[in-house]
C-alpha cells in the first residue's frame, strides 16, 4: 500500500501529483533491508512551482480567522490519531523504531498539535501608552500585532519524521503562515503518511505543500528560494551551519547536534544516576540529539557508577524493532561505520572496554567505555550511536571545564543531592538546558527547547515555536484633543 501510495509521487495543488522527473529515490527499511516505498527526486521546476503556489495561498491562510485556522489543525490530528496503527508500522519499518515507540511518537504528535492550538487560540497582542517614557505624550499609543512571517520551509530529521515535522508545520500553520516541507530523505514515508493526514482535511490547496530530494541536490534551491520568509530546521550541525550561511535576511531557528554530558558527583543518589544515564544514553540505539553521550563522573564513586552502568547495559534487549528492542540497528552502515571507527580510536588510545564492542551490519552492541581521556574522539564527538564514554575527574570544577569546552552546547545533567551544588553547577553550564538528576530529553512538548554554539539557533517548545512564526507589526495612534 505504502509503495503504491508514494511511488513518484509529491503533494502539491491539492493532489498526490506524479514527478516530472523518472527519477526516484528507493527507501529501504534499515533493520532488513527490504524496500519500503520510493519518493521522488524532484526537479527545480518542480519545487519552483510548489514554492510559488504556496507562496501565493499564504494572505488568503492568514486572512481565515484564527478558529478556522484550528479546526483544520484540529481535524488533522483527529486523522493522525485514526492512522496510528498503520502510521507506526510504518514509521517502524522506515526509521526503525521500535512499534512501541512509533505508536508513542504519533501519538505525543497528537497532543503536540492540539495543544499548540489551544495555545495559539488564547494568546494576545499588546498596546502601550506614550507617556509610560519619559517626554512621551499621552495622546501617542501604540497596537503590537503579532502578524506571521509568510512562507516557511521546514526542514525534519530522521529520528523523529512525523513529531519533528509536526512540531514545525502546526506552528507555522496556526499563526497564518504557509509551509513548504522538507523530510529527511529516510523518514520521507512517513512523512508523506502524515501530510496526508492533512490534506484529508478540507484546508486549502497549497497551504502546506511536500518536496522531497536528497538534500545535497535539492537543498540550496529550498534554502536560497528568494520566496522564503523564514526557516525551521532539525538536523545535524554540517547542515544548519550551510543553512545559516546560505539563507539571507530571514529569521532561522536551527535544532542541531550535541554532546549532552551527565555530571555524576561523589555525593549521587547512584542507582537512580545509573537508571537515568541508561535511559538516556540507549533509548532508540542513541540516536537522538538529546541523547547523553559522555559521563564525567568524580573518581571518589566512579568505580560504583561504572559497575552499575555495567549492569544496566547487560540488561538492554538487542535487537529488531519488530521485537521491541531498545538497541536496534542503526539508519545506516555509515552511521555505524562511525560509530566503530569512535570506538576504535578510544581503545588505541587506551580506554577500557567494560562490553560492548559487538557488531553485526549496522547493529552495534551497546558499549560502555571507562578511562576515557581528552585525547580520545568520542569524548568530544557526536556518535549518534550506542556508545557511551566514561570521564573521571577529580574536582566539580573540572567537570565544568571538560562540560563546557565541547563545540555543543545542547543539554546537560547534573547528579547530586546538594540542591544548591546542582543550582551552582547549572549556572555555570553553556548549554540550553540543565536537567537535575534526570537524564537529557527534548520533553515535555511545552517547555522550551534551545541549544547554543553549534547545537542550535532560536527556541522552540509550543510558545517559542509559535513565537518563532511571526513578527511584530506597530501601528501607533496619534490622538487630537479636541
Amino acid at each position: 500500500m505504502t509503495e503504491k501510495l508514494y511511488k513518484m509521487k509529491y503533494y502539491v495543488d491539492g493532489t498526490w501529483r506524479r514527478a516530472l522527473s523518472e527519477k526516484s529515490i528507493p527507501i529501504y527499511s534499515p533493520y532488513d533491508h527490504t524496500p519500503v516505498g520510493t519518493v521522488p527526486s524532484l526537479t527545480n521546476d518542480e519545487i519552483n512551482d510548489a514554492v510559488n503556489k504556496a507562496k501565493e495561498q499564504q494572505p488568503g491562510w492568514e486572512a481565515l480567522s484564527l478558529q478556522e485556522r484550528a479546526s483544520y489543525l484540529l481535524e488533522w490530528a483527529d486523522n493522525l490519531q485514526g492512522m496510528e496503527e498503520e502510521l507506526a508500522q510504518l514509521i517502524m519499518r522506515e526509521v526503525g523504531k521500535s512499534l512501541k515507540d512509533a505508536k508513542s511518537e504519533v501519538n505525543r504528535t497528537v497532543d503536540l498539535i492540539k495543544y499548540t492550538v489551544q495555545h495559539a487560540l488564547h494568546m494576545y497582542n499588546v498596546s502601550m501608552n506614550g507617556d509610560s517614557f519619559p517626554g512621551g505624550k499621552k495622546s501617542k499609543m501604540a497596537y503590537i500585532n503579532r502578524v506571521p512571517l509568510g512562507l516557511i520551509l521546514t526542514i525534519s530529521p530522521f529520528n523523529y519524521p512525523v513529531n519533528l515535522s509536526a512540531s514545525k508545520i502546526s506552528a507555522a500553520l496556526i499563526t497564518g503562515n504557509t509551509v513548504i516541507f522538507k523530510p529527511a530523505t529516510q523518514g520521507a514515508l512517513s512523512g508523506l503518511k502524515m501530510m496526508e493526514a492533512l490534506h484529508q482535511t478540507s484546508i486549502p490547496n497549497n497551504v502546506c505543500n511536500a518536496v522531497t530530494g536528497k538534500g545535497s541536490e535539492i537543498g540550496d534551491t529550498l534554502v536560497k528560494h528568494p520566496l522564503l520568509d523564514g526557516i525551521s530546521f532539525t538536523g545535524g550541525t554540517k547542515t544548519g551551519k550551510k543553512i545559516s550561511l546560505d539563507s539571507k535576511m530571514i529569521p532561522l531557528t536551527l535544532e542541531m547536534g550535541g554532546k549532552d554530558a551527565a555530571i555524576v558527583l561523589e555525593d549521587a543518589a547512584l542507582e537512580l544516576a545509573a537508571s537515568e544515564i541508561i535511559s538516556g544514553a540507549f533509548s532508540y540505539s542513541g540516536q537522538r540529539c538529546t541523547a547523553i553521550k559522555r559521563v564525567i563522573v568524580q573518581e571518589e564513586v566512579a568505580d560504583e557508577l561504572v559497575a552499575l552502568l555495567h549492569e544496566k547495559v547487560k540488561g538492554l534487549k538487542v535487537g529488531l524493532p519488530t521485537e521491541d528492542a531498545t538497541i536496534v540497528p542503526l539508519i545506516n552502515n555509515k552511521s555505524a561505520d562511525y560509530v566503530q571507527h569512535l570506538i576504535d580510536d578510544a581503545l588505541t588510545k587506551g580506554a577500557d572496554l567494560v562490553t560492548g564492542n559487538e557488531r553485526k551490519g549496522s547493529l552495534l552492541h551497546p558499549t560502555l567505555l571507562d578511562h576515557v581521556n581528552e585525547e580520545m574522539e568520542v569524548a568530544w564527538e557526536e556518535p549518534f550511536g550506542p556508545v557511551l564514554p566514561v570521564i573521571r575527574v577529580s574536582t566539580e570544577e573540572e567537570a565544568v571545564s571538560l562540560t563546557n569546552q565541547s563545540e555543543y552546547g545542547l543539554q546537560a545533567s547534573v547528579f547530586t543531592e546538594d540542591i544548591d551544588a546542582a543550582f551552582l553547577i547549572a549556572n555555570q553550564l553553556h548549554v540550553g538546558t540543565v536537567q537535575i538528576n534526570g537524564k537529557t530529553e527534548r520533553g515535555p512538548d511545552h517547555f522550551p527547547f534551545l541549544g547554543i554554539k553549534s547545537s542550535g539557533l532560536g527556541s522552540q517548545g509550543v510558545h517559542n515555536s509559535i513565537d518563532s512564526m511571526l513578527r511584530d507589526k506597530l501601528t501607533v495612534l496619534n490622538l487630537k484633543s479636541k
